[in-house]
């Protein structure tokens, strides 16, 4: 299976239309998908990548091969505890990392922030189009976020000498709501389970960003555009970039189903019969919704 490509240009056409219901389809069969036309500005993109491997090559890759993971894998590493992978976490919204314990330095810091920022900007475009093909106000899921926690997970899954040992990230889905990745150029390792198999994602080309759902954009949409489980696995050639930032609710946001999406509860079958007769040939949505301001 391809994972599908979706082309922010086409949002802006006569071809508006069409791409709001392949969007839609998308979103609710796959729930994970490449952009392109995305806005974000492609130097900037490779200016962070490019400080992500300087880092781990300077800071964090003696380190990982020095660790008890790395010595002792063997067979009786138990792969459903650990991960390999080095990684670390930058916040950004509603408060940036301010110390820099991590040795990033003043021009990676300086990337990260304008890349973000530029992101931020897309992860709420993605929002507005995923809150107007639900048939809700195009503002909901950025007011349900609101302030949203915005922060990055950077990660390398170095070269390993044995991936049928271990994973570079177990199988999982994420927490939160719209999770836009910037990843490797040459190495894979990156699948999510769709229909009963493991679908890879390709390593980054054309300059796409990928882009997945996380639990809050199930809930929200009341189980309509799902989470999807993904794992990333071990590689033998070489080692994997990955650049998650996520675009969650803030930590006191209260998340639930849009009101307008769940099915009307707590009704007499009688009354809804009296409806249903006048109603039969009409469409079950509207008949729904109207059940649901009988019962308000």
């Amino acid at each position: 299976m391809e994972v599908p490509v979706i082309d922010l240009a086409e949002f802006e056409s006569e071809e508006r239309s069409k791409a709001m219901s392949r969007f839609h389809q998308v979103c609710r069969k796959w729930g994970f998908f490449w952009v392109e036309n995305h806005g974000v500005d492609v130097a900037l993109m490779e200016e962070v990548k490019r400080h992500v491997y300087s880092h781990y090559d300077k800071c964090l890759k003696e380190r990982f091969y020095d660790s008890e993971l790395a010595k002792g894998l063997g067979p009786q590493t138990d792969a459903a505890e650990v991960d390999w992978e080095t990684t670390y976490f930058v916040q950004h919204q509603p408060e940036s990392s301010k110390e820099d314990d991590l040795g990033l330095g003043l021009e990676f810091r300086e990337a990260m922030d304008a890349y973000v920022s530029q992101l931020t900007k897309l992860a709420e475009k993605l929002a507005e189009l995923v809150s107007e093909n639900l048939g809700l106000d195009n503002d909901h899921l950025k007011k349900t976020f609101a302030p949203p926690f915005v922060g990055t997970k950077v990660a390398m899954y170095p070269q390993c000498p044995q991936p049928e040992l271990v994973t570079g990230l177990r199988g999982h889905s994420d927490a939160g709501g719209i999770i836009l990745l910037l990843q490797d150029d040459t190495v894979p390792g990156l699948e999510f389970f769709k229909d009963g198999e493991w679908v890879p994602v390709t390593p980054n080309k054309g300059n796409r960003i990928f882009v997945n759902f996380g639990d809050q954009v199930e809930v929200v949409s009341n189980g309509l555009y799902r989470s999807m489980w993904h794992r990333v696995l071990a590689d033998k050639h070489g080692s994997r970039l990955s650049v998650a930032t996520f675009y969650n609710p803030g930590g006191d946001a209260i998340v639930g189903p849009a009101p307008k999406l769940l099915y009307p509860g707590g009704y007499r079958f009688e009354d809804y019969l009296h409806y249903y007769f006048g109603t039969k040939f009409s469409d079950k949505g509207a008949r729904f919704q109207a059940i649901k301001e009988m019962l308000e």
